[in-house]
């Protein structure tokens, strides 16, 4: 694996965990996640906003 390759998968595990981090603030404080972290998760802003609370 080149030095390039190393930064570059290194830089989107940093993306993924800052995503992940500011999703779980936003819920932990009872508000929605932003659209855009979501995304980063893979996961679908629109169909998050469906779920219920429990």
């Amino acid at each position: 694996m080149s030095n390039h390759n190393r930064r570059t998968t290194f830089a989107e595990i940093i993306t993924i965990m800052g995503d992940a981090l500011a999703a779980a603030a936003s819920v932990r404080q009872g508000r929605q996640p932003d659209a855009g972290n979501l995304r980063g998760l893979g996961i679908d802003p629109e169909q998050y906003r469906q779920i219920g609370r429990l």
